[in-house]
């Protein structure tokens, strides 16, 4: 079972029918396997609008992972690695906790995040928030 996390990236990618991410996506519903969408990612894209159509199909395919038992958690990751992105700092802390693959569309960010949370580590894959260039498939994991 491979865990996925997807970012607010990640989403805007699924928005403009990024294929390589939705083939993943698509695989992961036919797998049964988790994917996570942090509830502060989320809510930095979602807008409710008619052109984001795509994405709330997507989103039936996921877990919106909450924010409120991991408040001081992202406030105290945001200290350590001295960034006020509280909402990247709680996809790096889902991503570690949940996670085996995290799609965003800013690995250095999150590789940067992720290493200053205990607990394994993610494998991140790039993907562009527009429709310019794919996110690439992820690796397979199995558990």
């Amino acid at each position: 079972m491979t865990r996925i996390v997807l970012d607010a990236g990640a989403l805007l990618a699924l928005e403009h029918n990024d294929r390589d991410l939705w083939a993943a996506l698509k695989l992961a519903a036919l797998k049964s396997d988790d994917v996570f969408v942090p509830s502060t990612a989320l809510a930095q894209v979602w807008r409710g609008t008619a052109s984001q159509a795509r994405l709330h199909r997507a989103l039936q395919h996921c877990v919106v992972a909450s924010f409120d038992g991991l408040a001081t958690d992202v406030g105290e990751l945001c200290g350590r690695t001295r960034t006020s992105d509280i909402c990247d700092a709680h996809v790096a802390i889902v991503a570690v906790t949940q996670g085996d693959v995290l799609y965003t569309s800013d690995p250095k960010d999150m590789r940067r995040l992720t290493a200053a949370v205990e607990g394994g580590k993610p494998t991140i894959v790039r993907c562009q928030s527009g429709a310019a260039a794919p996110c690439p498939t992820a690796p397979s994991r199995t558990a």
